[in-house]
């Protein structure tokens, strides 16, 4: 298609899209991935089917199949506004051969993909305390959400409201309900979580905090304390405005509902009125002129406290008015030691000393004199040029008393009438001359080992009869170990460290009480910390790995070996209570008496010559802890296997063996074997007789068990040779032995060997006659009696004997030739038949 036809076609469809009249609904979830099939125009119109628009969607032009793409339909983005009215998209499409125009319409489900908000995290509310109990509040604060339908309808609850508050719709509105009686003064304030949760299947909630503040409303009356009614004494000779009682009532409201307002009844005398004023606002009652009064007087004073829409209440203050007593003498002190407030400070331990003197004064009507109480001891007062001096009588100790109230009674002279008395306080000021002392004599603390570092052990307390900073002691530790230390002021011992008891188990400690003086005094005192043992090791074996060596004729209970086992802790945590063999299936057991391993039952080393056991010990802690280790016991053998005879597996076995067999050739062999090992294993083998007796041409190799050919087997050698063999091992003291017969046929034709009977047993061991051959030889010859014709004819037949016997031996010798060649490929296999 060329550019031109290309251009007349949109022109052509731009204008026809204005008489579109052909429309196809769709209907999809959105959020769908893309790929999803949404429909399919196939069902109405033909093929080709090309879409128009590139976005949401896409078509397959031979199958018409609508399917999503990549750009994911979102409502809400789509249609934000869209409420009511169903969210759509819209594509053209051209169908057919024809390219008929259509117009798809998509119209787009909505899914709960959206979660409601609070536009604020916080609703705060007012509501007076009053408020009857079903009223509502209008909550403008709702919850939103993006979704329609269903997923976009919400409702709501509270979480935490104690029943006092519940939520209700009514229609679009939200409310708050009143559910139970509102006080402030219980409450004053409800928090709360307002939930809201939309309509999706799988549903969706937001929340927000509902702070709800109760007003107050005057509700409480004012009330005055329960001590009323109140007394108050005003001394004679008392000034105007000076304090005579406060009185206070409280409202439990707050604010202009707590205002409290005081005024006199009007039931008081007219003299209580000129003589006291009242402050409207504190309850101050004072005195309103200046008072000198003769006589005794008593009023009766009732406070009214007033507040708004509130009955007044009424309280009662009973002032005593008391008169100015006359001049008496009295005395005037001028001190002569140091004082401080009109009290003399005397260091203590000091010597005697004078402390003031003291003056008589306004004597005039009456002869006056002083004296001291009876009490006034260590003190004295003398009488000096009409005055008088106080003095002490004796060091004072602060310790027995640190502050003393010396009374100097003024009474006429006669001593009938007593006209005054005057207090003349003196503090004793203390020295350090007090070491700090311990409560006890020794401490003693007890700390299970593993604890926990920092763990406190014992208080220690030290007393200083001194005061302020004299009897103010501190603590330290004199060379204690880095793992203990001490609070300087509270004196507690604390551990640092873990504590194992296996390292220590006890420590004894020395700690120093020092005062503030200066000089110092101090004082010491040993701690002894022991530590309690805790099932913290498990018994452990000396060796993780015993060895032992047993002889396989061991008797039964006889002691394999010792085992030793140990645990560090003490008392029942480090008793090994239990030693045992774990494998049930071991002639062994441990005799936990001794800690020995005892052999139960028999062993055979043929059978088994190793046995690997696995030892636990368990200790009697709690709980109890246990350990392992292994043993291995070897079984040493006993000379108690006789050699077995393999081959020949009979003493009727026969072997043939042909007359050509070179000298020095295996025949035969012995194989035996021994079930015991080393020395009793070694087997040698030996002929210990023969048959015929001599000379034989077979000789045994004593280690190997070979039968070899020792001469060459002239014409005499033919026929049966039976060899009698024992077979012995190397056992000590005594070895053990068997015995067979090796039956040997030398012949030519090689032919099968059998035999029927066992040679009889030899009664004794036959020694070969080499040694009787080799005397005969040696022996003189013996002197011949015979004729010298005979001599020679014998010795002619002799040679003609030689000479026939050489041909003979000669074809024969010709003949066995030839047939050996034949035999050979047939005797060689069963030679190595007989050496294997």
């Amino acid at each position: 298609m060329n550019v031109a036809c290309l251009f007349q076609r949109v022109l052509l469809v731009a204008s026809v899209r204005q008489i579109i009249c052909h429309t196809l609904p769709f209907l999809t979830p959105e959020e769908q991935v893309e790929g999803i099939k949404i429909g399919t125009l196939s069902g109405v119109y033909s093929p080709p089917y090309q879409l128009l628009g590139r976005g949401y969607l896409r078509v397959n032009e031979e199958t018409g199949d609508l399917y999503t793409t990549e750009q994911k339909i979102d409502r809400e983005s789509l249609c934000p506004s869209q409420e009511e009215r169903d969210c759509t998209i819209s594509d053209d499409a051209l169908v057919g051969p024809d390219q008929e125009m259509l117009k798809i319409i998509v119209v787009v489900e909505d899914i709960n993909d959206n979660a409601p908000y609070f536009e604020t995290d916080e609703i705060y509310l007012r509501i007076p305390e009053d408020a009857a109990v079903g009223m509502r509040v209008l909550l403008d604060n709702e919850a939103w959400d993006e979704d329609t339908g269903s997923n976009g309808e919400m409702s709501y609850h509270l979480e935490g409201a104690g029943g006092f508050f519940s939520v209700a719709q009514d229609g679009s509105a939200l409310e708050l309900v009143v559910e139970k009686e509102l006080d402030r003064e219980a409450q004053d304030e409800h928090r709360m979580v307002l939930v809201a949760v939309d309509g999706g299947s799988v549903p969706l909630s937001a929340t927000a905090s509902l702070v709800i503040t109760v007003l107050d409303v005057n509700d409480h009356c004012p009330e005055f304390s329960p001590d009323s009614p109140h007394t108050a004494v005003v001394s004679g000779g008392a000034a105007q405005g000076t304090t005579v009682k406060q009185v206070q009532a409280t409202d439990r409201d707050l604010g202009h509902n707590a205002q409290i307002t005081y005024s006199f009844s009007p039931q008081i005398s007219e003299r209580a009125k000129a003589l006291f004023r009242l402050d409207r606002v504190t309850g101050r009652i004072s005195l309103a002129v200046d008072v000198r009064l003769d006589t005794l007087e008593e009023h009766v004073l009732k406070i009214v406290a007033n507040s708004p829409h509130c009955p007044p209440v009424l309280t009662q203050v009973t002032v005593s008015m008391q008169p100015v007593v006359s001049r008496e003498p009295d005395i005037e002190i001028k001190f002569m030691a140091e004082y401080k407030n009109q009290t003399i400070v005397l260091r203590e331990n000091e010597p005697p000393t004078v402390l003031a003197l003291v003056e008589l004064r306004d004597t005039s009507s009456v002869q006056a004199v002083l004296s001291l109480e009876a009490d006034s001891i260590p003190f004295t007062l003398k009488e000096q040029a009409g005055n008088y001096l106080l003095s002490t009588s004796k060091p004072l100790d602060f310790e027995l008393c640190s502050d003393y109230r010396v009374t100097v009674v003024i009474s006429e002279a006669q001593g009938k009438r007593v006209h005054g008395r005057q207090v003349i306080k003196v503090a004793v000021e203390d020295v350090n001359d007090n070491a700090p002392q311990f409560e006890q004599p020794h401490y003693q603390a007890e700390i299970e080992e593993n604890n926990k570092p920092g763990v406190s052990l014992i208080q220690v307390r030290a007393s200083d009869a001194d005061s302020q900073l004299y009897g103010k002691v501190s603590y330290r530790l004199i060379q204690n170990p880095p793992v203990f230390s001490i609070d300087e002021a509270t004196g507690v011992l604390s551990v640092s460290e873990s504590l194992d008891r296996e390292q220590q188990g006890t420590y004894v400690l020395t700690v120093l009480a020092r005062d503030l003086g200066s000089p110092s005094l101090e004082a010491m005192v040993s701690v002894s910390v022991n530590v309690l043992d805790q099932n913290d090791n498990q018994p452990a074996f000396l060796k993780q790995h015993f060895v032992f060596f047993i002889s396989e004729s061991i008797p039964r209970l006889a002691q394999v070996g010792k085992i030793e086992v140990r645990d560090a802790d003490e008392g029942d945590n480090g008793k090994v209570v239990d030693v045992r063999v774990l494998d049930k299936h071991v002639p062994f057991a441990v005799d936990l008496s001794q800690l020995t391993l005892r052999c139960t039952a028999e062993v055979d080393r043929e059978k088994r010559d190793r046995y690997d056991l696995l030892l636990l010990a368990v200790d009697g802690g709690s709980p109890p802890r246990s350990s392992t280790a292994s043993v291995t016991i070897f079984v040493e053998d006993v000379n108690d296997n006789q050699p077995q005879v393999i081959l020949p597996s009979s003493n009727l076995s026969c072997l043939t063996v042909s007359p050509s067999t070179r000298t020095g050739s295996i025949v035969t062999k012995i194989y035996a074997v021994d079930r015991d090992s080393g020395m009793n294993s070694d087997i040698t083998y030996q002929i210990t007789a023969r048959q015929p007796a001599w000379p034989s041409p077979f000789q045994i190799d004593p280690h190997s068990g070979n039968i070899t050919l020792a001469n060459r087997l002239a014409g005499g050698a033919y026929g049966m040779h039976h060899l009698f063999i024992v077979v012995r091992d190397g056992g000590k003291p005594v070895p053990l032995q068997a015995t067979v017969w090796v039956n040997l046929l030398v012949n030519e034709t090689l032919e099968q060997c059998h035999l029927t009977s066992v040679p009889p047993y030899p009664s004794q061991t036959t020694e070969p006659p080499v040694l009787s051959q080799l005397e005969s030889l040696n022996k003189p010859a013996q002197s011949c009696t015979e004729p010298p014709w005979l001599v020679l004819l014998c010795g002619l037949g002799m040679m003609v004997f030689s000479a026939c016997m050489l041909l003979a031996a000669t074809v024969i010798f010709v003949r066995h030739k030839n047939l050996t060649r034949k035999l050979t490929s047939r005797r060689e296999p069963l030679e190595m038949n007989l050496l294997k």
